[in-house]
């Protein structure tokens, strides 16, 4: 793999200019956009664990009908 070019070297496209002047902000929008999307993939991968965690909790008051209540001693409601 090709060395990155330094601020002050030629530019790696042959325009001739320095390369903090022609390429250098286009090269850094390319990584910031890869550093964001990974920030984005995470973002979501962790907010599907979250609702994963929800669906599956062990919770049973949430199953019973309006107007009664989970009993812990009887493992049902009332």
């Amino acid at each position: 793999m090709p060395d990155k070019p330094k601020r002050n070297d030629p530019c790696h496209c042959g325009s001739g200019k320095k390369y903090k002047s022609c390429c250098h902000d286009k090269d850094q929008a390319g990584i910031k956009s890869k550093l964001g999307m990974i920030g984005l993939i995470a973002a979501v991968i962790i907010g599907l664990l979250f609702v994963a965690i929800a669906l599956n909790s062990n919770n049973p008051s949430q199953n019973c009908p309006p107007g009664t209540v989970w009993s812990d001693a009887h493992q049902h409601c009332h």
